[in-house]
């Protein structure tokens, strides 16, 4: 058994109306919060609401951005913190996806260190961050338990990981808040969640911890695929899917992710396919280049899935098969990646050109 190390310092708190309930914890965190979200989910499903009352309930100040966008790039995270500053808030709740999450942690480095700027998001030191406290209101991303943020860098054209490791300090599960959410939204979500769980599971940083929570969300997203296929999203299933998105987030927190990743952002970028679909169309062709074989059988045998042929149709069913790069893109997408070292590092063997361009080649045309 290898050595590791694991830390995992987010406190998860799970259940219905809980930051009603524990409301008294956000008095910790400072005397003015600021709210980050989106233009309108977070008003729709209550989760904002819900926010409100426990601050009011505290007598806490707050102010609100909610002006994130999907794929949050540089340039918003840098009006965001003009705003903090010139509010002088004290701590940041992220409410939201992946993109509202994502800008809390990117926002709350800036506003903890005066003098940096945007492109220090980038560039060593690593740097602390203001307290972040993380609402997710979609199951797929698991920011509310990493200490990663994406940020879309319009310079390079491409999706990019910022340098710090920023842990939220809490992170309320409530799957009400997932109750309204979209059918396309919440499958290319849990697909997002799933290829966590995968890409953690095959990483070369893997460790026998990460494993277990792994192979639980696995089997968790095993007992969900009937539901997800009929678009039967009952409040149970939604729970399920809260928790496979927070277990992947917590096996990625210490494994990270791989090829998928990095080779789904030019998808995103250049084509607008939403990130976790991008990483499920790509999905079934990287199992069969993975050479252990022994850990896809055991993948397979948690999502109850017999073969990749039989993962891949199941993909296709829910995302829908896209055909729509040609072969000079996928030569370019093929060259960025390649030199994407900190995705190829995470895979356990070593990888050529020919494989990233046949993974890509199989799965898009």
């Amino acid at each position: 058994m290898n050595d590791f190390q694991y830390l995992m310092s987010t406190k998860v708190l799970y259940g219905k109306d809980i930051i009603i309930k524990e409301a008294e914890l956000f008095k910790k965190f400072g005397k003015k919060a600021f709210i980050v979200t989106g233009k309108s989910s977070s008003k729709k499903n209550g989760s904002l609401n819900d926010v409100v009352n426990a601050l009011k309930k505290n007598n806490i100040e707050y102010c609100i951005f909610d002006n994130v966008e999907e794929n949050p790039s540089l340039e918003m995270i840098d009006e965001a913190a003009q705003i903090g500053r010139e509010e002088n808030v004290d701590f940041i709740i992220g409410i939201g996806g992946g993109s509202p999450l994502d800008s809390s942690k990117g926002i709350g480095v800036l506003l903890k260190n005066k003098n940096a700027n945007v492109e220090d998001l980038y560039n060593e030191p690593k740097l602390d961050s203001i307290p972040i406290i993380a609402v997710p209101t979609t199951a797929g991303t698991g920011s509310e338990v990493t200490p990663y943020a994406i940020f879309t860098n319009h310079k390079i054209k491409t999706k990019k990981n910022f340098m710090h490791r920023v842990f939220p300090k809490i992170a309320f599960l409530d799957a009400k808040y997932l109750m309204h959410t979209p059918y396309n939204v919440t499958v290319n979500t849990c697909v997002d969640a799933l290829s966590h769980l995968v890409e953690g599971y095959l990483s070369s940083k893997a460790n026998i911890l990460s494993d277990a929570a792994a192979e639980k969300g696995m089997r968790l997203f095993g007992e969900c695929i009937p539901y997800i296929k009929e678009n039967n999203f009952t409040y149970e299933v939604r729970k399920k899917l809260l928790l496979i998105s927070t277990l992947a987030g917590m096996v990625i927190a210490q494994s990270g992710t791989s090829l998928p990743h990095g080779m789904g952002y030019p998808l995103t970028y250049f084509h607008g396919i939403p990130h976790g679909k991008a990483n499920g169309l790509l999905l079934k062709a990287y199992l069969e280049f993975c050479e252990d074989k022994k850990k896809v059988e055991s993948i397979l045998e948690c999502i109850r899935m017999n073969n990749t042929d039989e993962l891949g149709e199941l993909l296709n069913e829910i995302l829908g098969k896209e055909n729509f790069v040609s072969e000079d893109e996928i030569n370019e997408y093929t060259n960025s990646m390649i030199n994407n070292k900190g995705k190829l590092k995470n895979h356990p063997y070593k990888v050529n050109r020919e494989d990233i361009f046949k993974i890509y080649k199989e799965s898009l045309m």
